[in-house]
C-alpha cells in the first residue's frame, strides 16, 4: 500500500482518509434518517432499535473481516468498492420494503395470538434489513483500520470527522428533502465511494453507476419516493392536505370529517393539535370557548392577564381562547419549526392571520430557555402538553416515555413561579385515559409541583394550587392544574368555582378552603407531607418529583417491575403500558445476544489460528469498556445539554459533531500519548476525572447562568464545555488498535475483531445509559462512565505488558 493507502493496482483516486470520511458520513446520515423513518412509521420509542441495530451492523462487518478469508486477501480498493456498491444497493432496496410493509406493533404485545406473531415476524423482518443496511460500513471500516497500520490514528480522525460533519447536516437536510431522500443520499455517497475504488470496466463499476443514476433521481427528483405507510393505528400522510418533515417530528395536516372550520395537526402520525378557521373576529370567539376547559384560567384572574405567556403553543388554539378572553399581550413559543410555518405561511389565511395579529408575538424554540431570558412578569404561563388538545389523544403521548422533557420539573415548575406576577398563574392541562383512577400525570405534576412551591418559600403549597378535570366516559379526560406563587385568595377561589359550573362535565378535585375529596387526585393535592408521601409509596407507578438530573416525566414504571411481568400481555390502549420500556430490554437482550454469539464465532470458524492469538480477554475488555464508556459520556451530555441549548435537535448535533470532531483530534494526537507507554493513558484518565468532577459540581451552575444568552453564544459555551472531553476519549482507540496490531502475525484480523466488540458494547451502552439514566440520573451516569474508563486504563496497561513481552520474546 502507498502512504496514501492505494493498493498496489493503483485503481482508486481516493485518499484512504477521504475514503473514510465520506462513508462515515453517509453512514451517520442513514442512521439518523431511518430514527426519523422509524419515528413516524412506528412509535418514538422503537428508535432505539435504529441506533442498536446500525452499531450491530457496523460490528458485525468487523467480525466478518476476521472470519471471511477472501475479505483479508482482496485489495483494500476491492473490498472497499465491492462492500460501498453493495451497500448502495442494500439500502435502497430496504428502504422500499421498511417504508412500506405494513405492521402494528401494539399487537405484538397481545401473546398468543396469530396477530402478535404475525406482526412480531414483519417487526423482525424490520430490524434485519436496518441492520444489513450497516454491515457493509463495518467492513469498510474495519478493512481501512485493520490495514492502515502507524497511520491508525489519522483515519481514525478523518473516520469521525465524517461522522462530526454529518451530525452539523443531517438535520438541514432532512428539513429539506426529507428522511426518505436523505437515506437514498447515503446510498448514493457509497455508490460513488464505490466507484472511485473498482475498475471502470468491470461488472460491478457498471452496476454502481447505474445504481447511482436511480439514486441520483430518488434524492433530488420531485415526488420520485414513494411516502412511508404507517401503522394501522397512526395518522398517515395519505389524505393530508399538508405534510413536512421537521427536526422535532413531521407534521400532517387533515381534514377533520364534515367539520371545515377545523383542520387535525399529525405529530409524526400521531394527534398533536389543530388549527381552527379564524375570520379575525375576536367577539365571535367567546362562544367557542366560554364553555371550554381553557377558560379555567381566565376565570381565575378575573379578567385579561396583563402579559401572557404559552409554551407549546402549537396549532394556536390557546392564543384563540386567550383572544375571546381580552388578552392583548400574548407571547407564544412553539418548538417545531413546521408547525410555525403552518401558521404564518401555508394556512396563515385560514387562521386569520393569527401570527401577524398585534396581539401576538409568536416565536419558534424551546420554552425553557425563552423563560429563562425573560426579564419581566407574567399574569400567566400556559403549559400545553403534548396532548391537551384533546383528552383521547392520551393514547398517543405513552410515546414519550423514553424522552427527558425539562419542561416538568421541579426547577422548571420554580422558574416558572419566579416569573409571576404577585397575582399571576401558571397553568399545565393534561390528557388522562381516566383521571380518577389512573392519574399518572396529573399526580406526578402535583407532586413535583409541592416540591417547587416548598423551595420557592410556599408555608402550605396547599393554597398555592387548584385543580379540575373535565371528565367522559369513552374518550378520557382533560385535568387542569393552576399553580400561584402567593396563596389564592378566597375571591380568586371563588371564582374559579363559579367558572366550573360553565363547564359541562368538570369537576374540582382542590381548591384551598374546600372539602378534599378521597379520590387519588384530591389526596396529593390537598394531603399533608406525610400523607402525599403515603399515596406516593402505595400507588402502583412511580409518581414521585422529577428533577432536572433525570427529567423523564413519562416514564412510570420501574424497570424491575416491566422486567417481572415482561411475559404478560399487556392493554396496548393504555398509553403508560410499560411498551416503551419493554423495547428498550428487547433491544438490551437482542444486543447481548448478538454480542455473545459473534464475538464467539471467530473462535469458531478460525479456531486453530484464534487460538494463539495473545490477550484475548484482555483485548475484549478494553474495547468493551471503551464502547460502554464512551456510550455513558456522550449520550448524558446530549441529555444535559439540551436545556442549555434550548432545543433537543440543537443538543443532538452540537454535541455530536463537538464530541467527535475533537475525538477525532485526539485521535491524531494519540501517538503522542502512545510514546510514553503506560503512563500516558494514565495522565489521560486523570484529565478525565477533572473533566467528570466539573461536570457533577459545576456544569449546571454555568449553564444556568448563561440560559439568557443568545444561541450563538451558547453553542460556542458548549462546545468549549465538550471539546476537553472529546480529546481525551479520542486518544484511547488508536492506543489500543496500535497494541493489538502488535500481537501476532494476524493484526488485521485482531483489530476488525477489536473493532466488533467496541461496537456490540456500543450497542448495549446506549440502550444502558438510558435506562440508568431514568433510574438514578444524569450524574451518576457519567461517575460510572468514569469508572468504566478506569477499567478500560487497567486493561491497556496488561496490553502493554502483553506486548512487551513479546517484544522481549521475538528473536
Amino acid at each position: 500500500m502507498t502512504e496514501e493507502g492505494g493498493d498496489e493496482d493503483g485503481r482508486s483516486w481516493l485518499p484512504r482518509w477521504t475514503t473514510i470520511l465520506v462513508i462515515s458520513l453517509a453512514g451517520l446520515l442513514l442512521e439518523v434518517g431511518y430514527t426519523r423513518i422509524i419515528s413516524y412509521k412506528l412509535w418514538y420509542y422503537y428508535t432505539y432499535l435504529v441506533i442498536g441495530l446500525a452499531l450491530l451492523g457496523i460490528g458485525s462487518g468487523g467480525v466478518l473481516v476476521a472470519v471471511v478469508a477472501p475479505l483479508r486477501r482482496w485489495s483494500t480498493d476491492r473490498v472497499v468498492g465491492l462492500a460501498a456498491t453493495a451497500s448502495a444497493i442494500t439500502i435502497a432496496a430496504g428502504y422500499l420494503l421498511v417504508s412500506q410493509v405494513p405492521i402494528d406493533t401494539r399487537a405484538i404485545w397481545d401473546y398468543g395470538t396469530r396477530s402478535s406473531f404475525k406482526n412480531l415476524v414483519v417487526l423482525g423482518v424490520i430490524c434485519f434489513v436496518l441492520f444489513v443496511s450497516f454491515i457493509g460500513l463495518g467492513i469498510m471500516i474495519s478493512v481501512l483500520l485493520g490495514r492502515a497500520g502507524d497511520d491508525v490514528g489519522r483515519l481514525y480522525f478523518a473516520d469521525l470527522i465524517g461522522a462530526g460533519l454529518a451530525s452539523l447536516v443531517a438535520i438541514p437536510l432532512i428539513s429539506r428533502l426529507g428522511p426518505p431522500a436523505v437515506i437514498l443520499l447515503a446510498a448514493l455517497l457509497f455508490a460513488l465511494v464505490g466507484l472511485a475504488s473498482l475498475p471502470r470496466r468491470s461488472t460491478p463499476f457498471v452496476v454502481g453507476a447505474i445504481a447511482s443514476v436511480v439514486l441520483a433521481v430518488g434524492v433530488f427528483g420531485s415526488g420520485a419516493l414513494p411516502d412511508v405507510e404507517v401503522e394501522a393505528d397512526k395518522l398517515g400522510g395519505a389524505q393530508a392536505l399538508f405534510s413536512g418533515w421537521g427536526p422535532v417530528f413531521r407534521v400532517d395536516v387533515h381534514q377533520v370529517p364534515g367539520d371545515d372550520s377545523d383542520r387535525l395537526l399529525g405529530h409524526d402520525g400521531t394527534f398533536g393539535s389543530g388549527i381552527h378557521s379564524f375570520d379575525g373576529d375576536v367577539e365571535g370567539l367567546l362562544a367557542d370557548y366560554e364553555a371550554d376547559p381553557r377558560a379555567t384560567p381566565f376565570d381565575i384572574l378575573g379578567g385579561p392577564p396583563g402579559r401572557e405567556l404559552i409554551i407549546g403553543s402549537a396549532g394556536g388554539n390557546e392564543i384563540l381562547a386567550s383572544l375571546a378572553f381580552g388578552a392583548t399581550a400574548i407571547e407564544a413559543v412553539e418548538l417545531n419549526p413546521v408547525t410555525v410555518g403552518l401558521l404564518k405561511g401555508e394556512f396563515a389565511e385560514y387562521t386569520g392571520n393569527l401570527a401577524e395579529r398585534p396581539e401576538v408575538d409568536l416565536h419558534q424554540g424551546d420554552g425553557r430557555s425563552y423563560l429563562a431570558r425573560a426579564d419581566t412578569a407574567y399574569d400567566l404561563i400556559w403549559f400545553v402538553a403534548p396532548d391537551s388538545y384533546a383528552a383521547n389523544n392520551a393514547a398517543s403521548s405513552g410515546a414519550f416515555v423514553l424522552s427527558e422533557s425539562y419542561l416538568y420539573t421541579q426547577e422548571m415548575i420554580e422558574e416558572s413561579l419566579r416569573h409571576l406576577t404577585d397575582d399571576g398563574i401558571v397553568v399545565v392541562q393534561f390528557g388522562e385515559l381516566d383521571v380518577e383512577a389512573a392519574p399518572n400525570r396529573t399526580s406526578r405534576y402535583l407532586v413535583t409541583a409541592r416540591d417547587a412551591l416548598e423551595a420557592v418559600g410556599a408555608a402550605d403549597p396547599t393554597r398555592h394550587m387548584v385543580v379540575a378535570a373535565y371528565l367522559t366516559e369513552a374518550t378520557g379526560d382533560l385535568s387542569t392544574i393552576v399553580l400561584k406563587r402567593t396563596p389564592f385568595t378566597p375571591a380568586e377561589v371563588d371564582r374559579y368555582l363559579d367558572g366550573l359550573t360553565d363547564l359541562p362535565q368538570t369537576v374540582s378535585f382542590h381548591a384551598p378552603g374546600e372539602s378534599p375529596g378521597d379520590g387519588i387526585v384530591s389526596r396529593v393535592a390537598s394531603g399533608t407531607p406525610a400523607q402525599v408521601d403515603a399515596v406516593v409509596a402505595e400507588y402502583p407507578g412511580d409518581i414521585t418529583t422529577v428533577r432536572d438530573d433525570s427529567p423523564f416525566f413519562w416514564h412510570f414504571t420501574p424497570f424491575g417491575d416491566v422486567i417481572g411481568d415482561f411475559l404478560e400481555p399487556i392493554a396496548v390502549e393504555d398509553p403508560e403500558s410499560r411498551i416503551g420500556e419493554r423495547v428498550l430490554l428487547l433491544l438490551l437482550a437482542v444486543a447481548v445476544l448478538f454480542a455473545a454469539a459473534f464475538l464467539l464465532l471467530p473462535f469458531v470458524v478460525i479456531r486453530r489460528r484464534w487460538s494463539d492469538l495473545p490477550a484475548k480477554g484482555v483485548s475484549a475488555a478494553y474495547f468493551a469498556a471503551l464502547g460502554l464508556g464512551f456510550m455513558l459520556f456522550e449520550i448524558t451530555m446530549i441529555q444535559r445539554l439540551t436545556r442549555f441549548l434550548g432545543y433537543p435537535t440543537y443538543s443532538l448535533t452540537v454535541t455530536l459533531a463537538s464530541i467527535l470532531v475533537f475525538t477525532g483530534i485526539g485521535a491524531l494526537l494519540s501517538h503522542r500519548v502512545a510514546a510514553q507507554g503506560r503512563r500516558g493513558a494514565v495522565v489521560v484518565l486523570a484529565a478525565l476525572a477533572l473533566l467528570t468532577a466539573f461536570y457533577q459540581f459545576a456544569l449546571d451552575g454555568l449553564t444556568d447562568s448563561l440560559l439568557d444568552q443568545g444561541l450563538a453564544v451558547r453553542v460556542v459555551v458548549a462546545l468549549l464545555l465538550l471539546a476537553p472531553l472529546g480529546l481525551c476519549l479520542g486518544m484511547f482507540m488508536p492506543l489500543g488498535l496500535g497494541l493489538v496490531a502488535r500481537l501476532g502475525p494476524d493484526g488485521e484480523q485482531y483489530v476488525a475483531w477489536s473493532w466488533a466488540v467496541n461496537g456490540f458494547f456500543s450497542v448495549i451502552g446506549s440502550v444502558l445509559t438510558t435506562m440508568l439514566s431514568m433510574t438514578i440520573g444524569f450524574r451518576a451516569v457519567q461517575l460510572l462512565a468514569l469508572a468504566v474508563y478506569g477499567l478500560a486504563v487497567v486493561a491497556l496497561t496488561r496490553l502493554h505488558h502483553v506486548v512487551g513481552g513479546l517484544s522481549v520474546a521475538a528473536p
